[in-house]
């Protein structure tokens, strides 16, 4: 079933044109769909020379007519994370009835953007023609954080996906690909529309510690007040009420999720945004958090570790098979925080492995991040430390 929808192929050479160009064709005759819809393509540093001619290779021999990717120091292909290995991962996919254009967007074209019109106007999209987007960006020429605010005003509550490109860090320079062009500023955004959609996970790695609180007193990104008690105080007991392995494994490990929306009846895991506590002051009560909190927003303490990292990813992977029910997946893309895989649990392709295993077969390509791309709620935040999975499946 997988390959009349996606199939996906890993290049380990160094660049060669003759052997490349034999190796799309062998992978575009494995997908038993007549045409192409989309390719993806992730290369690690070592190909930035040849990127161009790379690109114009699989264009033609793949025969793909829409080409989009970025470059990362680590690939993911299938249930294989290929962490600080050389490499090309180019996957194709077939997507009945989809509607897809890819825009490219610059750091200047974001400095003009002064309404949620403008980037309707830029690309030619309304919010009627789309059902989420796909984004691959470059991190060192591009405010990401302001020009996901920017497009989430144009386009919410449309599920942004993908994340920020990683490459030459002492040069930060980074590759962004939009059919045979290379770009080291700004992104590629695609936006999928007509019979496909994209459902994700955004597993932020994390696991709720205590109870659900509401923030009583806050300025800036300084939380005061919790309960109407310091939130410092508040923090201390959460910690102190843990069985003392629990309280091992949270020191230093402590973040805040923040409730996106306060209209549920309950809050549950993908509920928060997690963000770091930057600090505490003990004698005036207050907590300093990285991010703005809101007065009478619901707060949860969390652990991040491997242990809730692990646990986090497997109850959302449960949940998001619950949902797709029968619908039909074409294929996935896995962007996943450079801070995960073997460093955080101490074992290859935990990530991939595990989609797999709770909803493969699945043909899935992606690469490590600087910054990770997915909704809470209905609004796209850019994450760390999370993994970011987009499937396109058929429209319900």
């Amino acid at each position: 079933m997988q390959h009349d929808y996606a199939v996906t192929g890993h290049w380990a050479k160094p660049f060669n044109d003759d052997a490349m160009r034999d190796w799309a064709i062998s992978v575009r005759k494995q997908l038993r769909a007549a045409h192409v819809s989309l390719g993806m393509v992730f290369m690690t540093p070592d190909f930035f020379k040849d990127a161009e001619q790379i690109l114009e290779l699989l264009r033609v021999h793949a025969q793909i007519p829409l080409l989009i990717g970025c470059s990362s120091a680590s690939l993911i292909v299938d249930s294989s994370e290929l962490e600080d290995k050389s490499g090309v991962v180019l996957a194709l996919y077939h997507l009945p009835d989809a509607k897809l254009r890819a825009v490219r967007f610059t750091q200047e074209q974001l400095e003009e953007a002064s309404s949620p019109a403008f980037w309707q106007l830029q690309t030619g999209i309304t919010p009627e023609q789309v059902n989420g987007w796909l984004v691959f960006a470059d991190p060192f020429h591009l405010d990401a954080e302001t020009w996901l605010r920017s497009w989430n005003d144009s386009y919410a509550p449309k599920p942004i996906l993908g994340g920020l490109a990683s490459g030459d860090m002492t040069g930060q320079t980074t590759q962004i690909y939009l059919d045979g062009e290379v770009f080291e500023d700004g992104g590629v955004a695609l936006a999928v529309g007509g019979d496909v959609e994209l459902r994700s996970v955004i597993s932020q790695g994390c696991t709720p510690i205590g109870e659900t609180w509401t923030i009583t007193k806050a300025e800036s990104n300084f939380i005061h007040e919790i309960g109407n008690r310091p939130a410092y105080q508040v923090l201390a007991e959460t910690f102190e009420t843990l069985p003392q392995s629990e309280q091992k494994k949270a020191s230093g490990n402590l973040f805040i999720g923040l409730v996106v929306d306060e209209y549920l009846e309950d809050f549950h895991r993908g509920d928060f945004l997690i963000r770091n506590i930057l600090g505490g002051d003990p004698t005036s009560g207050s907590l300093a958090v990285g991010a703005f909190p809101r007065l009478g927003q619901t707060v949860q303490f969390q652990r991040r570790d491997a242990t809730a990292a692990s646990q986090d990813l497997h109850v959302l992977l449960d949940r998001l098979k619950e949902q797709i029910g029968n619908h039909t997946v074409y294929g996935g893309c896995l962007c996943c925080c450079n801070g995960r895989g073997e460093r955080l649990f101490g074992e290859p392709s935990h990530d991939a492995a595990l989609i797999q295993e709770k909803i493969g077969p699945l043909r899935l390509a992606g690469f490590f991040c600087n910054g990770e791309i997915g909704p809470i709620g209905d609004k796209n935040f850019l994450h760390g430390y999370t993994a970011s999975l987009a499937l396109f499946t058929k429209k319900s």
